[in-house]
């Protein structure tokens, strides 16, 4: 879970205020909720986004700065105030801290001194028991392609955008060939290249437009339209695009790429569970093997990795569970019945298996799968390495060289 503090900033001059944003969108434990140039409008702006905290700068009229300060106290307790000032005078700073400051900065504000006095007072609010928003970051990878990534993403998002506590996004990173859209039955207007590419000036009502909602309530943020368009997004867009996100939903899912790339492993590390989906069959198994052997250099991705195997029973040649788990040295962590029928119906009609086959049994498999990792219940997670684990023989050379070792 990743805690992200939600600001609003008020202050009547447009060359701090704009400086101020500069930083604050630089810092990825914040989102800037709203702004505001006039002190008798804060008040309203506090009252409807609910922000974690309302920085102030009261150089322009102190006395309406002072006396907003006073109202918010009354209007919005839960909202923190952050006083920034040009005077170091003690009466200036004494009179903002009775008013109801928490904490107060001089200009020109410093970089080091913002993210400490934001970081304090989230400390502050997190142990007053007061609301902190944090939200669960899941990214679904595939040992190979077909294996069905693209549907258990969808439909986790699904089950989880049902519930009414819950706000959902997913992001397709297969940037060439991704369908989530498809799935969903959606023509977006933007995609994940549009976002990237506006970060700095995406405010919180911009951001939730630049999605696609599904009826059953999951945001969408496809991958681009043009090919050419791939290289567009890069790492560092990606970190910004996730920090913004992680302040707005309760609930990312990431339908990763099959190729790995950087934007892949970027949303790996940020996320909290990494569903590798395989199937019983030898070649799924050797590739699961050969990328736990490389994730396991990855410093904290390793205890992320949650196994899934999917279509299980799909037909008799098929691996023994029991096969596959001494194959891969791990814990199974959901087993995902195969339903073809129901899948391929959901699929073309372009709903999610919540709503299209609701008491189907592959439909009761995801939805303890989204409670397994998002419910608090960890229990068929347990990624242990059972003794008898034999996936070197995949690989006789490395083994070989591990014994010598």
């Amino acid at each position: 879970m990743s805690n992200v503090l939600r600001l609003a900033i008020v202050d009547p001059n447009d060359d701090s205020r704009d400086h101020l944003k500069s930083m604050l969108l630089g810092m990825d434990m914040i989102w800037l909720e709203a702004e505001c140039s006039r002190y008798e409008f804060f008040a309203d702006v506090v009252g409807q986004t609910h922000p974690d905290i309302g920085v102030v700068s009261i150089d322009h009229d102190a006395n309406k700065a002072l006396e907003l300060i006073d109202d918010l106290k009354e209007q919005s307790p839960e909202c923190s105030i952050l006083v920034i000032s040009g005077s170091t005078e003690g009466q200036i700073i004494l009179k903002a801290m009775r008013a109801g400051a928490k904490e107060f900065l001089t200009q020109p504000v410093r970089m080091e001194d913002l993210v400490t006095a934001i970081q304090r007072i989230g400390r502050q609010s997190q142990t007053g028991g007061e609301r902190s928003r944090s939200s669960t970051v899941l990214a679904v990878a595939g040992a190979t392609g077909g294996v069905g990534t693209t549907s258990l993403a969808v439909n986790i998002g699904c089950v989880l955008a049902k519930r009414p506590e819950n706000s959902v996004a997913l992001i397709d990173l297969d940037l060439a060939l991704g369908d989530a859209d498809v799935f969903l039955d959606t023509i977006p207007d933007y995609t994940l290249v549009d976002v990237a590419q506006n970060i700095a000036r995406l405010d919180f009502n911009l951001l939730k437009r630049s999605l696609t909602k599904h009826s059953s309530g999951l945001y969408l943020l496809p991958r681009p339209i043009q090919l050419q368009d791939t290289s567009l997004v890069t790492p560092d867009d990606l970190h910004r695009v996730i920090g913004l996100l992680k302040a707005t939903f309760s609930h990312l899912i990431f339908d990763l790429s099959k190729g790995y790339s950087e934007l892949d492993f970027v949303a790996m590390q940020a996320a909290e569970h990494v569903l590798l989906v395989t199937q019983l069959d030898l070649p799924c198994l050797r590739n699961v093997v050969r990328l736990l052997m490389s994730m396991d250099d990855i410093d904290g991705l390793k205890d992320k990795i949650r196994v899934v195997v999917n279509r299980v029973g799909l037909e008799n040649g098929q691996i023994s569970m029991k096969k596959a788990r001494e194959t891969i040295g791990r814990e199974i962590f959901k087993q995902i019945p195969n339903d073809y029928r129901v899948m391929a119906e959901v699929r073309n009609n372009g709903v999610p298996l919540v709503d299209g086959a609701p008491r189907a049994g592959l439909t009761q498999a995801i939805i303890e799968l989204a409670d397994a990792l998002c419910g608090g219940n960890d229990s068929a997670g347990d990624a242990a390495v059972p003794k008898s684990s034999n996936w070197l023989k995949f690989w006789p050379a490395l083994a070989k060289a591990r014994s010598k070792a």
